[in-house]
């Protein structure tokens, strides 16, 4: 049975809670004062205190402090007949669980007090679970179990040795820039790292930032500047988006890579490059290449040593530890003390496409840390994916046609068919591997590596 304290000067709303509390199977006890609510919690601590603001002896907001000192887990749902914008901030900002006006609306807070013991029972669920050592992460960490970002482990390892040119791909989001700055970190740590966005700056500027430029070079340029690959020294140059460098700008780039020297904006003398170049981009260069839009003989360049980073709709089994990853850094950052997310919403994060990749996943949870209320982050600390994906098809298959592209005009990936595909199998078979086995026309061996690669588990689809 949940215990709930009530903390209210208001005789009758104490009487009226008190029996209302009573008859929904709630363990009810009262005080009409701070003092004794908080003495009342101290001596033996309810699930919830519901506590009005305005008390005789002292300030709700006191009370509340006190009651976070004493155990900053609690759950405290606070009313007050005050429907200033100054108060509800302050109330939520001190820690409550929730706030609600007077008149006392009954279901408004019989709903607030059921969210407040599932977001406890949630808590107490995980830290069963958090019993055990949990691996601690670094910021910086690059969280990979499957085998595409095992081989990316050693393909850094390999080109960390040495400073060769290294080209990294992927979907906006996945990590290229990490991948960069931990080739640096393990290349020449002590030595500059220098990133530049090959989109978001014009042309001529952008020339000035690479190579510097001379007195009086151009209108306002008052000084000598060095660029970016004189600034890097030793260390390295990471060329972001390289795919929307120009193409005067491209024949210049060539020359630096074949040559490894340049000139600034204006000046005649050559300036040695002893910086690693490290280029990345969201499109495929390849195909720009055929389509002429990105020069060839600078691709073969750029693409000494390539990494191609896959979109974490390919990679799902890292979804969990990625999580945990996240939200240790953001507790750090924002001093928040979030421990994890529900079972219901794991499901969600594991069925769900993610367009926007690691950095979507990041943004979310950032969000919901933002504005929880406990320390477990469920469906509701989530709006934006509260609700059915609808391109979750992947995983859920509701739609009858398993080919079909959530976007009008696409089409899947032979892994992305292929995944629809098992999924469907298995709940066809209920899940009994051999017949899926079967079924499919593989091994059971090559089953469990098609289940690893794509995140599927028994037990949760």
């Amino acid at each position: 049975m949940a215990s709930i304290l009530v903390i209210d000067d208001d005789a009758s709303i104490v009487e009226t809670l008190d029996l209302y509390l009573t008859e929904e199977g709630y363990q009810v006890r009262t005080a009409l004062t701070g003092t004794d609510g908080l003495n009342m919690y101290v001596q033996e601590p309810s699930d919830v205190v519901i506590l009005d603001i305005r008390l005789p002896d002292v300030d709700g907001f006191t009370v509340l402090e006190e009651l976070k000192e004493e155990n900053e887990n609690v759950k405290v749902i606070m009313i007050t007949a005050f429907h200033d914008m100054e108060t509800t901030i302050n109330a939520m900002k001190g820690g409550a669980f929730d706030y609600i006006h007077k008149p006392v609306n009954v279901d408004e807070l019989d709903i607030a007090i059921k969210k407040a013991l599932k977001s406890l029972e949630m808590e107490k669920k995980i830290d069963g679970l958090l019993m055990e050592p949990s691996r601690s992460f670094r910021v910086g960490d690059i969280i990979g179990t499957g085998n595409e970002m095992r081989e990316i482990f050693k393909t850094i390892g390999v080109v960390s040795k040495s400073r060769t040119t290294v080209l990294i791909q992927g979907e906006s989001g996945t990590g290229k820039e990490l991948i960069a700055k931990v080739i640096h970190n393990n290349t020449s740590p002590d030595e500059p790292y220098i990133a530049v966005n090959c989109s978001a700056i014009v042309e001529t500027l952008l020339e000035s930032e690479l190579f510097g430029h001379e007195k009086g070079s151009f209108t306002g340029a008052v000084a000598r500047k060095l660029g970016k690959f004189e600034l890097a020294r030793y260390g390295t140059v990471f060329l972001d988006e390289i795919s929307e460098m120009s193409f005067n700008l491209q024949a210049k780039l060539l020359r630096v890579l074949q040559e490894m020297e340049f000139e600034r904006v204006g000046g005649k003398d050559h300036v040695k490059v002893q910086a690693r170049i490290m280029a990345a981009t969201n499109k495929d260069l390849k195909a720009l290449v055929k389509e002429g839009k990105f020069r060839d003989d600078l691709y073969y360049r750029l693409n000494i040593v390539a990494i191609n980073l896959p979109p974490l709709r390919n990679r799902r089994q890292d979804i969990p530890p990625l999580i945990d990853y996240l939200l240790s850094k953001i507790n750090l950052e924002l001093h928040k003390k979030i421990i994890g997310v529900s079972a219901e919403m794991m499901d969600k994060f594991m069925t769900y496409q993610w367009p926007g990749n690691i950095r979507e996943l990041e943004n979310i949870l950032v969000r919901a840390a933002v504005v929880a209320k406990g320390q477990v982050l469920g469906v509701n600390d989530f709006p934006e994916l509260g609700k059915d994906d609808p391109s979750a098809a992947t995983s859920s298959d509701q739609t009858a046609d398993i080919f079909e592209h959530p976007e009008p005009g696409k089409f899947l990936t032979l892994d992305q068919v292929e995944e629809r595909y098992i999924r469907k199998i298995i709940r066809e078979t209920d899940k009994n591997k051999g017949e899926v086995c079967e079924t499919l026309g593989v091994s059971r061996p090559t089953l469990e590596r098609k289940l690893d690669k794509y995140g599927i588990s028994f037990e949760r689809d």
